[in-house]
């Protein structure tokens, strides 16, 4: 994700926006075969080091985007807040509730720093779509609501046993803990944080090999389905998320459906181009459309909009969200769906823990 980073800054002028562009100044990983693709490809790039605190002390830089495994989450996020720099983090924040209240509570006492999640899929713009008719109340009473996210990497029996399989490294939460942020962030954004939560979580792959000739113990979960009730929004609706790692058929499939009295829509990366949409009124025929986006995105960019949408282009879109917000504030910014926050990472830990609580 940093050389994804890398690419999206590379690639700043795509964007019509400039009210603020990043410059990487610094690199740090523990292996220096990872940071010299940085040093050797980005000139402004000045600084390598294995250690992190390294990095903070530089006043050269200003944010740090901080990508590692979740049980680093807690200890790192929170020296780079107190160090005074902005961070873009990566979800779940935390590797698990108590982390990430101790993360919270960094955040609560350093108000002056920004620190948002890296969440890219609501920033294609079929969910862009949806989110816009989520404000402006285009959907009448929701009657119910589908996200999700399906990819099929780990349904090879034979592919060796990595940190997301173990949970010392990637938590209890499993797949959810991995892609869960994703299917929550645009529910969580409207308020619709469930009152009461049932799920099933699924172990398909219970064993891999480690690369050694030995087979080892997979000790997370591979898929889970979490079904919630919403309350406070007229009459209760059912808000379904789903979390797999294994999929058959999908590579990386995001999704949202918003079922309305008045209008539904939905979106799927599946089809980036499609966005499907109903309006309904009493005694018309349900008539579904799909409506060909192009490229819409939330900042306008050099690109023509007859052409595709990708996710190279929501990373640096949620990217360019993240500099909008910390150079003009969330109230001036461009426009207004800004990153994940902290407080919704918290209210996804909230949702993952009552998860695997009440899993059937």
């Amino acid at each position: 994700m940093g050389k994804e980073f890398a690419s999206a800054a590379a690639r700043w002028l795509h964007l019509e926006f400039q009210d603020a562009r990043p410059v990487i100044a610094g690199i740090c990983d523990v292996n220096p075969d990872a940071r010299s693709w940085f040093t050797d490809n980005i000139p402004s790039c000045t600084q390598s080091t294995g250690d992190y605190q390294e990095m903070l002390a530089n006043d050269q830089i200003d944010a740090i985007y901080c990508a590692v495994p979740h049980n680093l989450h807690q200890q790192i996020y929170c020296d780079i807040i107190r160090s005074g720099k902005h961070l873009m983090g990566e979800k779940p924040f935390g590797i698990d509730q108590a982390a990430n209240a101790a993360i919270m509570s960094c955040i609560e006492e350093h108000p002056d720093v920004l620190v948002r999640s890296s969440s890219e899929f609501p920033f294609f713009p079929g969910a862009l779509a949806i989110s816009r008719a989520i404000e402006e109340n285009a959907f009448g009473q929701i009657v119910g609501v589908h996200a999700g996210f399906h990819h099929a990497s780990d349904l090879d029996p034979n592919k060796v046993i990595n940190w997301k399989r173990m949970t010392a490294i990637n938590g209890a939460y499993g797949c959810m803990g991995d892609l869960g942020l994703h299917v929550m962030h645009i529910p969580l954004r409207f308020g619709w944080k469930p009152t009461r939560i049932a799920a099933q979580l699924t172990n398909i792959m219970t064993t891999r090999p480690d690369g050694k000739g030995n087979t080892v113990p997979c000790e997370t979960w591979d898929n889970g389905a979490i079904h919630t009730m919403v309350e406070g929004f007229g009459q209760p609706f059912l808000l379904t998320m789903e979390t797999k790692r294994i999929a058959p058929g999908e590579m990386n499939t995001w999704f949202i459906k918003v079922e309305g009295t008045k209008k539904s829509m939905a979106y799927s990366t599946k089809y980036p181009k499609t966005l499907q949409s109903m309006d309904y009124q009493p005694g018309a025929a349900q008539a579904l459309q799909h409506v060909d986006l192009g490229y819409n995105s939330a900042y306008p960019t050099i690109t023509g909009g007859i052409f595709e949408f990708g996710f190279s282009d929501s990373f640096q879109q949620m990217w360019c969200a993240f500099l909008d917000e910390l150079v003009n504030g969330k109230k001036a910014m461009y426009q207004p769906f800004h990153c994940a926050t902290p407080a919704e990472t918290a209210a996804s830990h909230d949702i993952m823990t009552a998860a695997i609580k009440n899993a059937i």
